[in-house]
């Protein structure tokens, strides 16, 4: 009679995450506090790499002059992004006991 050693073969168990108490993105209609900030720092750094002489650096500064007498745009839609989380999230974590 031969006797064979069988171990049963287990998966590892996926992580399990935290239960969340819902979904949300944080500041989700955030956007940049500035349109003009790219163009002030390439001025900064044309002036830096060519010691503030204004030949240079002119074309740069005439767009930074023109981005910061644009008129700013109009305000943005709110997003909507942590109404559908909300709305989502009962598929998302699927059935579960209620308290």
């Amino acid at each position: 009679m031969v006797v064979k050693n069988t171990q049963a073969v287990t998966r590892a168990a996926a992580p399990r995450l935290p239960p969340l108490p819902k979904l949300r993105v944080r500041r989700p209609d955030q956007a940049n506090a500035n349109p003009c900030i790219g163009m002030m720092s390439s001025v900064l750094g044309c002036w830096a790499s060519s010691g503030y002489t204004t030949q240079g650096c002119a074309a740069l500064e005439q767009q930074l002059r023109a981005c910061m007498d644009a008129p700013r745009p109009k305000q943005q839609k709110k997003s909507t992004i942590n109404y559908h989380l909300s709305r989502l999230y009962p598929q998302i974590i699927g059935p579960h006991k209620r308290k």
